[in-house]
């Protein structure tokens, strides 16, 4: 990784010193709507969100939208209500997914240590990489800009002792910041936040420590560990009084040994169409044996997961007669599976496909006598054509022209 001017190493700090603040959190800034300006360089500057066009909710606004009020997870009726002069542009989530997966192998660059919380944002220890790349500061300062100018995307970072102070501080960089926090500043940052500012503090535990009196972090310090325990449980009180302690003894976990891989699409306006359902099916099917590929892996299970407009979600699963990392087996289960569901009138809002009880891929698995190698075999050159021109470059015939839609989530 090159370095950065040390000039930019921290644009926002509260010391100078981390010696002792390994820990970053990286995030993407309003990822999805950054992506989509790549595109429209027009649209900079103005109220610009990704979701749905006249339904569904909206999946992330950019700064200039959230100064109206617009907010993620917003129906986005209520959104344009807000924002009249809202621009929705409808998602591209392939190609969120391979700007994540690129950003998450320049984090990868530098340490081994890196935990991918979701498609935008990521922890990483780097005591083990300072004394190649710098410190913390300078780290995080050449992150941001090799992200900026490899991908296009702004990127804040946090960094502290722990994992917790660490995602609190990006958020205090956005937009496009770097923040330190320095371990024996820990208590002076985090004393003056609102209790909600807290991992695990809802709506509900903050209006319950808003009637005791208990409006910041500090107040929680001062109340005390034993009447935290009296005033939420002894779970809940002795974990947010730690927090606002600054303890978080939880180290970053690069990911952890494979249980299953999937995909799962949330629709913006909901989705009746069998054909069209079976269609994202087929995608996400790919989607997962792709990936299943790249990682020497094999699945004896498929599962599926729908959620209905109520938000009622049901999964069903198959167990295969064997393991198997091609698209079709898995599609084939998925379907039948699909099949036993009634669709309402109204659609569906989630659909997802996932394949469970996995095994290296060489394993000693017995064959059938209808085992065909040369699904395997195409499926497999697929990947290498995908690799070298994109995703988008190859596929089934029945997908030319449709967006995958889907999110990978595992």
């Amino acid at each position: 990784m090159s370095r950065a001017p040390r000039s930019a190493a921290a644009r926002h700090s509260w010391g100078t010193d981390d010696s002792a603040t390994p820990i970053l959190h990286v995030d993407m800034d309003a990822f999805f709507v950054s992506i989509e300006l790549l595109s429209h360089p027009e649209l900079r500057g103005k109220p610009v969100a990704v979701g749905g066009q006249t339904r569904g909710v909206v999946s992330t606004a950019s700064y200039e939208a959230r100064a109206f009020g617009v907010n993620s997870a917003m129906p986005v009726g209520l959104a344009r209500r807000r924002c009249p002069e809202l621009i929705m542009i409808p998602p591209h989530h392939h190609r969120y997914a391979e700007v994540s997966r690129r950003i998450m192998g320049i984090l990868a660059s530098v340490t081994p240590n890196v935990e991918q919380v979701s498609v935008d944002e990521a922890f990483l220890d780097v005591s083990g990489a300072t004394r190649l790349f710098g410190s913390p500061v300078h780290i995080g300062a050449a992150l941001r800009h090799r992200i900026r100018e490899q991908e296009g995307v702004p990127a804040s970072v946090g960094i502290a002792a722990t994992k917790h102070v660490a995602k609190i501080a990006s958020a205090h960089a956005k937009p496009d910041g770097l923040l330190l926090i320095p371990k024996d500043r820990t208590l002076d940052f985090l004393g003056g936040l609102p209790v909600g500012a807290l991992w695990g503090v809802g709506g509900r535990t903050e209006e319950r420590l808003k009637r005791a009196g208990v409006d910041t972090v500090g107040e929680i310090t001062a109340l005390g560990e034993t009447r935290m325990i009296r005033l939420l449980g002894q779970a809940a009180g002795r974990h947010l009084y730690a927090l606002a302690c600054g303890v978080d003894p939880r180290p970053v976990c690069a990911r952890a040994e494979e249980k299953s891989v999937g995909r799962e699409e949330t629709f913006f306006d909901h989705v009746a169409d069998r054909t069209e359902l079976e269609r994202i099916m087929l995608a996400q099917s790919h989607d997962a044996a792709r990936r299943l590929r790249a990682r020497r892996l094999m699945g004896r299970t498929v599962s599926i997961k729908v959620r209905f407009g109520d938000f009622t979600t049901i999964t069903r699963s198959q167990t295969l007669g064997r393991p198997t990392q091609v698209a079709a087996d898995i599609y084939a289960a998925a379907t039948s599976l699909l099949r036993q569901v009634t669709i309402p009138a109204d659609g569906l809002r989630l659909l997802g496909v996932r394949v469970e009880n996995l095994t290296p891929a060489d394993s000693d698995v017995q064959l059938t006598f209808d085992d065909d190698p040369r699904r395997s075999e195409a499926e497999a050159a697929m990947d290498a054509v995908r690799d070298r021109f994109g995703t988008a470059s190859l596929g089934p015939a029945s997908l030319l022209g449709h967006n995958v839609r889907g999110r990978p989530d595992g």
